[in-house]
């Protein structure tokens, strides 16, 4: 009998799911405050701020998990060309996860503004203050969030794919726990066999 693990590690399928709703979220917030110039405003920065540093520590976090329990092989028979896409969105929103809470923290911090994760608990600066590094900086910070929500788009639409049309087990290896394919050992089975009697 052998085995084969087909799916992701256990800390990796909830850092997935968590990070997607998170990021999810972030990107609806990041809409609102952009739309919103009434008190709404505050009220969702007062959100986005912690919510971003949480999700670079988680960021850190997941790749630490993936370079420790590397992720299933994809299929043999995908094509070539969309393994490497595959590869390279993955990585892509790696840096993504890491770069946009950092770039909204230098942000803020050229542009003077506290970064408060709480009522108490203040991050320090990572930038020294600059007019001209908080524009640069914020116009990357929106072209980032573009560049993050095309990429969650393409993520899920590659899922959907491999979940819906291929059936490859590339979507069930992010959802269900371990699975092991089992090679049932073949069972002999002995018969006797009388011949017939032919005598007259």
């Amino acid at each position: 009998m052998t085995s084969d693990v087909k799916t992701f590690s256990l800390p990796a399928r909830v850092l997935h799911w968590l990070m997607a709703i998170m990021i999810l979220a972030m990107l609806f917030i990041g809409v609102g405050m952009v739309a919103s110039v009434s008190e709404r405003h505050d009220w969702l920065l007062r959100i986005h701020k912690p919510l971003g540093i949480a999700i670079l520590i988680l960021a850190v976090v997941r790749l630490a998990v993936r370079l420790r329990h590397p992720p299933p092989a994809l299929p043999a028979d995908l094509p070539a060309v969309q393994k490497l896409a595959a590869h390279a969105s993955h990585w892509l929103l790696y840096i993504l996860m890491l770069a946009m809470p950092l770039i909204g923290w230098a942000m803020l911090s050229a542009g003077g503004y506290p970064v408060m994760l709480s009522d108490s608990l203040r991050l320090p600066p990572i930038f020294p203050t600059s007019p001209v590094a908080f524009a640069v900086l914020r116009h990357m910070h929106g072209w980032f969030a573009m560049l993050l929500f095309l990429t969650f788009l393409a993520h899920m639409g590659a899922a959907l794919y491999h979940g819906l049309i291929r059936r490859d087990g590339v979507l069930s290896s992010m959802v269900r726990g371990e699975k092991k394919a089992e090679m049932i050992e073949p069972v002999e089975v002995s018969e006797s066999v009388t011949e017939p009697d032919t005598r007259p």
